[in-house]
This record gives C-alpha cells, structure tokens and sequence, in this order.
C-alpha cells in the first residue's frame, strides 16, 4: 500500500498538525466527550482491516483495470486533520476556512483551463457535477434536446431522464469520438439540440471529441456546449500529447461549462468532483432562500450555487492541500506524472500491436489502452478476452474488460468477420505513474497468461 516510510513521515507529519490545531483552540475549556467504545476499538479496527482486505489491489501498478488511484498522501492527512472538525461546506456558518479554501482550489481548476473569472464548486463526483452543468443547460435551453456522444459515459442519459429532457446519442467515428460531419447534418436537419455535451476522455476508451471542430458548429447553430472532462481533464498539463489532443484541450476555455473529477486523476479521496461555469451570472438559476443557514455572512455562500446542501469540507481542504504542494502548472510534478502515464499508455500499444495475438484499434489519446485477442469473428475474440482476464488475475495483474462496436477494429483488422456487433476487449487504465516503470512487468503477465488462454482454447 505504498512506500512504509513515506507512510510513516506522513503520520508524523499529521500528528504535528493535530497538536497544532488543537492548541488553536487550547483556550476553550476541557470537558468529556462521552463517547462510547474505546476500549473495544482496537478489535473493530483490525476486524476492518481484515474485511477490507476483500479488494482488489487499487494501489499497486499490477493493478491496471479500471479508473482507481490511490490519493496523495497530503490528501489522505489533510482530509483526516480536517474531519477533528469536521466542517460543512453549505453554508459559512459550517465551514467557513474549508469553503475559503474550497474556492481557492475550484479557482486553480478554473484558471486550468483558462478561466479567471468562473462561477463553481465541488460535488461529491462527476455524476452530479454533470447533473448540475445540464440542470443549467436545461434552464437556459428549455424544451430542447440533450447530446452526446455514443460513447460518452451512460449517466448523461440517466440524468437527461432526471431532468425529463430528451436525449440523443451522437454517432460517433472509428475512433470513438463524436463525428462532426455526422452532427453537422443532424443540426442542419433539425436545430434542435440545446446542448451539446463533448468528452475529453471517454470511460471506454480515452478518446477525445474534436472539440475545435464543434466549436465551429456552435457558433452557427447556438447549441449551448459542455465539456466532461471528469476523466481527462487534468491532461490539460501534459505536455506530450500529439497535436489533436492538444487542440481539443486548447479550446475547452471556450466552453460554456467544465466538469472534472479530483477524485480519478487529481490524487483525491472519494468523492470529490468538481464542475465550473465561464459565465458567473448563471448563479441566478440556483437562488433560493433559506430561513436557518445563511445568517452570518453577506458573502456567498457555497450552498447558494449547489444543488446539494451538505458537502463535506474535508474534501475541500484536501483538494487544497494537494494542489498547494502540487501545483497545476504545466511542467511541474503533478504534470510531469500525467505525461508519465501517456508514455506508459504510448508504450503498451506499441507492444500489444508488435505482438501478433491482439489487436490494437486506434493508439491511446490519454492514457487508456484497449485491445482485442486476434480470432476468427467477434464471437472468438470475446471468449478469448474473457479467459486471458480471468488467468492474468490468477497472477495479480488486474485488466478491465470492455464492450466496444466490432467497426473500431475494421483498420486493424479488415479480415475479422464481426459475428456480433460488439467485441469484448480488454482494456487498462494506466493512470498511475508507476506504471511506465512496472510496464515490462505488466507485459510479461499478460504474456503467460494470454498463452495459458489459448491453450486451454484447442
């Protein structure tokens, strides 16, 4: 679970803030807290340990599935020197340094992305940080429809539904990513979309949408625009992606709203998303009165631009902690890790598509890898997936599986008759800087336990 002594500095660290911001306080006077426990906590503690030990490894490189990376050891202190307090990020009167801190940290994410004048706040993940950037869409795009790409993440449907919007899943290229020919004839059609929702990093596969593209089409069809970024927004401090990603991500200022989760790649705990707005006027959407909260200060408050109330402040002053000692400025430390994981990314398709067992549909955009086991038709290559997936986890290494549209791999391989439309991959999110170290480790695995696989095939 990471290095012991960089663990154990931390806890030292951490037990010095403790003394220090207990003394802040040294004048209030003593008195018993009554809480009920203490001597049976040692044995629910270790019965804890025990318990969570039923995970897959998350923290460890050989981990390389789905979208899970350990926080920081700053976030885990600062969250744990915080919850002495405990403080709610509603209102002031709960939280008043927390939500001081809360906007310094969502206005270092805003300035990311070119913004220095925003309107935003964290939530508790992407889920509801998109729900917030729809809600507002909807409000100011009412009775029209909601878009996003066929592979965007399913919850934009969800909360279309929610919203009791309509919603329309955008046709996509081979790639992945929103077809702007596609949605140019469907605008010209009917102009009836009210907000186009673009992924700068979608779940599957880390494809990006050609955001410079469909900033072209807003301005002659005046949909409202949306950026998730929830996964790949902090790739905006990578400086080695190829030019087409580097556009995209040049152009999200001109969004109308930005979602991304400190949760996946900005080294937090669960649940920490955060969503952002260019235009700070579309506060006036969530104003409401509250007769008990908002009563010890005429600044505003965090509560007043959320459509959740109690939030906690932990997760605030993490964030802040965090980005204090990691600041996101293009070619600093939290940037040089991202660019990391792109060449662990990079690496791992060169090698999956020098080895003529798989195929590799497209190279990674961020630092997503699919690929699909070489077969007769998509039927084969499915059960194959399967096996190799179940044998490299009898060695430790954790994959991720994928459906994905068989035509992803029409370049790769013309010759696959499709027999479905879907094919199951595998899929890896090396989203851990370790992982471009461990790569060679990662490679051989999924070498013996491919051959494991197809032996147990004939």
């Amino acid at each position: 679970m990471g290095d012991l002594l960089e663990k154990e500095e931390f806890l030292k660290l951490l037990s010095e803030a403790e003394a220090r911001l207990e003394s802040r306080f040294s004048a209030l006077p003593d008195f018993d807290s009554g809480l009920p426990g203490a001597a049976r906590a040692g044995g629910v503690l270790n019965e804890v340990a025990d318990r969570l030990a039923d995970n897959y490894p998350y923290f460890h490189p050989l981990y390389a599935g789905q979208m899970l990376k350990p926080p920081h050891p700053m976030a885990r202190a600062a969250y744990a020197l915080t919850m002495g307090i405990n403080p709610n990020n509603h209102a002031l009167d709960g939280g008043r340094a927390s939500s001081a801190m809360e906007k310094e940290a969502v206005a270092q994410i805003a300035f990311m992305f070119g913004w220095e004048t925003h309107l935003g706040h964290l939530t508790q993940g992407g889920t509801m940080a998109n729900l917030e950037a729809l809600w507002v869409a909807t409000n100011l795009r009412p009775f029209t429809i909601l878009a996003a790409s066929a592979q965007a993440h399913y919850t934009h449907g969800r909360m279309s539904e929610v919203l009791r919007m309509p919603f329309e899943a955008l046709a996509t290229d081979n790639r992945g990513r929103i077809d702007p020919r596609a949605l140019e004839a469907r605008l010209s059609k009917s102009n009836d979309i009210g907000c186009v929702i673009v992924t700068l990093g979608t779940t599957a596969t880390g494809s990006v949408d050609p955001l410079p593209e469909i900033v072209s089409l807003r301005s002659r069809f005046g949909f409202r625009l949306h950026v998730d970024a929830a996964y790949g927004g902090y790739f905006k401090l990578a400086g080695n992606l190829d030019d087409e990603v580097r556009s995209a991500f040049a152009c999200i200022r001109q969004a109308d709203s930005i979602v991304i989760d400190p949760h996946k790649h900005g080294l937090q705990p669960y649940g920490c998303g955060c969503v952002v707005f260019r235009d700070p006027s579309v506060g006036q959407i969530y104003s409401h009165e509250s007769p008990y909260t908002y009563f010890s200060s005429k600044a505003l408050h965090l509560g007043e631009i959320s459509l959740e109330c109690s939030r906690p402040g932990a997760a605030a002053v993490a964030l802040w902690a965090t980005q204090r000692l990691l600041p996101l400025v293009p070619g600093g430390e939290f940037a040089m890790g991202l660019e990391s994981c792109h060449r662990a990314a990079q690496a791992f398709a060169d090698r999956l598509t020098r080895d003529g067992r798989f195929l590799v549909p497209f190279p990674p955009q961020l630092d997503i890898v699919v690929w699909a086991p070489r077969a007769k038709n998509a039927t084969e290559a499915s059960a194959l997936s399967q096996r190799i997936f179940d044998e490299a986890a009898k060695m430790n290494l954790h994959l991720a599986l994928a459906r994905l549209p068989v035509r992803f791999f029409e370049a790769a391989c013309p010759e696959l008759e499709p027999g479905e439309k879907e094919v199951l991959c595998l899929r890896s999110v090396l989203m851990k800087p370790e992982h471009e170290s461990w790569l060679e480790e990662i490679v051989r695995i999924l070498g013996v336990a491919t051959d494991r696989a197809l032996a147990a095939e004939k």
